[in-house]
């Protein structure tokens, strides 16, 4: 057959040498035409996550806009992170068969398809199809985000200024939607929010069609029937991951049989994708390099951090909605956000340096210990602007250790030839999307089980003979002396009020915990981290010839 593997044993340079010679890079864009490359870039990334914070941040009013309950509508989300945790794999070597224009203008014409049609769903049903097709058409913004953002770049200046621009802009969609979501949702309702997305679409569209990429594409090996096949696997298995990490606490891990019956899926998928691939010559995922130990340790730390963030992009948010407040409540809390990361942006930029990650990663570690370790203080009277400080620490600690991770770990990748490209791809897409996911099940499912224990512990001191228990209850009750007469009415409804305060209570200490348990886990790191480097220090000191990175 055309499409068949090469012969076993054929090296991988070998094969690379049939292949067609990479474009010279092209000369650096004058300063006005970079900063609008650059504006290109930034608008891509926001319409690209704004297309998934909608969802996330308005859940409750999406709810509503469809007559759908809490779990129904998460499957908003669940289906839209299906196909986008694993497409790009795949459209990473159909932009090097293609070319790069051809495949910016497809991807953006496809998006504002999608973003148009969002607009004449209007039924539950309807929408899960079109959010579902909206990952799809989603999952190649963020590498043209990053593209035209490094396009005219000085090489120099690619891993030191556009990898931290990139990274900053990338996460700026949660806080602007935010930010701009109860003005749009009293305009228009959930409408409003995908006509807002689909006119920031448009604009991109007339942009990129304006301002063609120019950067030579990678030159990789064309796609062939088993890479179809291994995709196939690994979209289903990373699919079903995905479904389960958005909605397996909210139908609870061990009440759904599906929950089961999908894990079994993803694992049986994962391994048939490996199993393949460690049976070809030219893999589409180099298995082996993925499971050595450098990558697993890269894994391993990516994979910790997104869960140590889950505490400013799922808890804080969560605790705050706990306590009774809304967006427009929350636009300080994601003013700080935004501006955090535009700080964290432009200060990693002046400290990225070939080795100096490993000190980046422990300032970020630092700051992440004692912004989680501040928020473990909150009470039920807190509100956003006391954890302004604590969140400010938080936020620039994710855009100090992220930059520095995917600039050397995508050199790391080319060092080893374009064909390892895709392998560092699914490593660092995996744990950021997937990973961000997985974050924020842990995050919630252990605030669930803690919030039990303390909903169980406060209520078992509530004694209704208790003299103060009897008068709280009677202070509660007064509220509805105006339309209840009856005392034993009275009397019914001020426990009920009761037992709300209590386990309101009980969620704010089931943050708290987890904020501590957060910081906790942050401050071993940085132990760990200091002890590395002590131990590589004196290594270097008594071997002078350089350690391993």
């Amino acid at each position: 057959m055309a499409d068949e593997e090469p012969a076993r044993g054929a090296a991988h340079p070998a094969a690379a040498s049939h292949q067609p010679a990479a474009a010279p890079p092209p000369p650096p864009h004058s300063t006005g035409l970079l900063l609008t490359y650059m504006t290109v870039g930034t608008l891509v990334a926001i319409t690209q996550g704004l297309g998934m914070s909608f969802v996330s941040v308005n859940v409750l009013q999406l709810a509503g806009e469809y007559g759908a309950t809490t779990n129904e509508a998460i499957w908003l989300l669940a289906v839209y992170m299906a196909p986008n945790v694993s497409l790009t794999l795949l459209l990473l070597k159909l932009r090097s068969q293609f070319g790069l224009r051809r495949f910016a203008e497809i991807a953006i014409i496809v998006f504002v398809i999608t973003s148009l049609v969002q607009l004449w769903a209007t039924d539950f049903q309807t929408a899960l199809v079109v959010r579902f097709f909206s990952g799809i058409a989603a999952s190649p913004m963020s590498s043209l985000a990053i593209l035209y953002i490094l396009d005219g770049l000085p090489r120099e200046k690619k891993l030191t200024v556009g990898m931290p621009v990139a990274m900053t802009v990338i996460v700026m969609g949660t806080p602007i939607a935010g930010l701009i979501s109860p003005t749009l949702l009293h305009l228009g309702g959930a409408e409003a929010l995908f006509a807002f997305e689909a006119g920031l679409a448009l604009i991109a569209l007339g942009m990129i069609i304006r301002l063609p990429l120019l950067a030579p594409t990678l030159t990789l090996s064309p796609i062939t029937r088993m890479d179809l096949v291994t995709y196939l696997f690994l979209a289903v298995g990373l699919g079903a991951l995905a479904i389960v990490t958005v909605t397996g606490r909210y139908y609870w891990w061990f009440e759904a049989p599906w929950i089961g019956e999908l894990i079994v899926l993803a694992i049986v998928c994962l391994t048939m994708a490996a199993a393949i691939e460690l049976n070809r010559d030219e893999p589409l995922l180099d298995v082996r390099w993925l499971t050595s130990k450098e990558i697993v340790h890269f894994t391993g730390s990516l994979l910790l951090f997104r869960l140590l963030l889950s505490e400013q992009s799922t808890g804080t948010r969560q605790f705050f909605t706990q306590l009774g407040l809304l967006n427009e409540q929350l636009s300080g809390f994601y003013w700080i956000v935004l501006l955090s990361g535009v700080l964290s942006g432009f200060v990693c930029s002046r400290l990225i340096q070939p080795g100096k990650v490993a000190g980046i990663h422990l300032l970020s570690l630092i700051l992440l210990a004692i912004g989680t370790g501040l928020d473990s203080q909150a009470t039920a009277d807190t509100r956003p602007e006391q954890m302004y400080l604590s969140q400010l620490l938080v936020g620039m600690a994710s855009g100090l250790f992220l930059p520095p991770a995917m600039a050397f770990g995508f050199i790391a990748a080319l060092k080893k030839g374009p064909n390892y490209l895709l392998s560092f791809v699914i490593v660092f897409l995996t744990t950021q999307r997937l990973g961000a996911l997985f974050g924020s099940a842990v995050f919630g499912t252990f605030v669930t089980w803690r919030e039990q224990f303390h909903s169980a512990h406060l209520a078992s001191r509530l004694v209704p003979s208790d003299p103060q228990v009897a008068a709280r209850i009677g202070q509660l009750a007064a509220s509805y002396k105006g339309v209840l007469t009856d005392a034993v009415q009275l009397k019914a409804e001020g426990a009920v009020l009761l037992a709300a305060q209590v386990r309101k209570q009980a969620y704010v200490l089931a943050y708290t915990d987890a904020f501590f348990v957060t910081s906790a886990i942050a401050t071993v790191a940085v132990i760990v981290l200091l002890l590395y480097l002590a131990w590589r220090a004196l290594h270097q000191a008594v071997s002078p010839a350089p350690a391993e990175s």
